[in-house]
């Protein structure tokens, strides 16, 4: 890894924690309480900590948050958003001119909705497997991003073909009744245990946590501790698809899949390829499967001859 050159925080004002308000706003007046500069081999940037923020920081497998910072003199990107202690640090190519002013933060709606359909589906994801694999799936690790989602699992053996149709149709059928989705902050630990929380990773919480249910009472619901951005309802992912499945490590399986538009670029593109192959071998797409059988015959016919002869 390249060497960084990280400069001593500047603060401009004390604060303990940065609030974060994005739950319910991609937008927020905010002021700049502690600023640094870090430079690598490359490049240069500069770390951002606002008394107040809309930017979700990166944490819990969910990438931060990416927008704008505006002002009289002008505006700036915010490319990154990180976690550092209880700080939220957003990540600045070049510093506002002024740095003393107030700013009005704006996220980037589009990459935090598309975020939010992945982080959602994880959930209804995780549900999905238990129902289909057993309830000794528990999740090991993930990544939710505006593009695809990651997720790693226990189970101890290749989840079958048959299989990951069945978490895609139970998935998708759970974006289709269009489920609300309920969050509890602030819940007591206690109380998150009596919903049926899961507690994952064998994580140390402390005494209130925010508890994230998708369904409704008469099906089956997911209830997770979960910090991350959701939808208000699961109908917004639009569709869901399994991208690829894989083993990682012992007893560890590996998910990845994709909602929304990016969902539908995917099925896209393997139709437009289907149709490339067809092409290739003069037959119609439903025809694929049929004409590869063929060819597998006829060489194996010619192979049989060439041993002969």
């Amino acid at each position: 890894a390249a060497a960084v050159d990280t400069d001593d925080w500047v603060e401009l004002f004390p604060i303990s924690e940065s609030k974060f308000v994005g739950y319910d706003s991609l937008e927020a007046d905010v002021r700049i309480s502690r600023y640094r500069r870090v430079k690598t081999k490359n490049k240069t940037y500069y770390q951002l900590v606002f008394d107040q923020t809309p930017f979700y920081g990166n944490s819990g497998g969910q990438v931060g948050d990416q927008g704008i910072l505006e002002s009289d003199g002008g505006t700036v990107r915010v490319t990154d958003t990180q976690k550092e202690n209880n700080l939220t640090v957003h990540i600045v190519e070049n510093l506002p001119e002024d740095i003393t002013a107030t700013f009005h933060a704006v996220v980037d709606k589009q990459l935090r909705d598309a975020s939010a359909n992945n982080h959602s589906a994880t959930h209804l994801m995780h549900k999905a497997l238990r129902t289909v694999l057993g309830t000794h799936v528990e999740q090991k690790g993930s990544l939710v991003t505006p593009e695809y989602l990651r997720f790693d699992f226990s189970h101890f053996q290749k989840v079958t073909d048959e299989q990951i149709r069945e978490v895609e149709r139970l998935v998708n059928h759970d974006i289709r009744a269009n489920f609300p989705l309920e969050e509890r902050r602030d819940c007591p630990i206690d109380e998150a245990r009596t919903l049926g929380a899961m507690m994952l990773f064998g994580e140390k919480y402390g005494d209130t946590v925010r508890v994230v249910t998708i369904g409704t009472p008469d099906h089956t619901e997911s209830v997770e501790l979960c910090g991350g951005t959701h939808l208000n309802s699961t109908g917004q992912a639009g569709s869901f698809v399994i991208l690829s499945e894989s083993g990682i490590a012992a007893g560890t399986r590996r998910i990845e899949a994709a909602t929304g538009w990016n969902a539908l670029r995917h099925a896209r593109a393997m139709s437009e390829e289907l149709h490339q192959l067809a092409a290739m071998l003069k037959t119609q797409p439903g025809g694929l499967a049929a004409k590869l059988e063929g060819l597998q015959k006829e060489n194996r016919g010619l192979r049989k001859g060439l041993e002969k002869a």
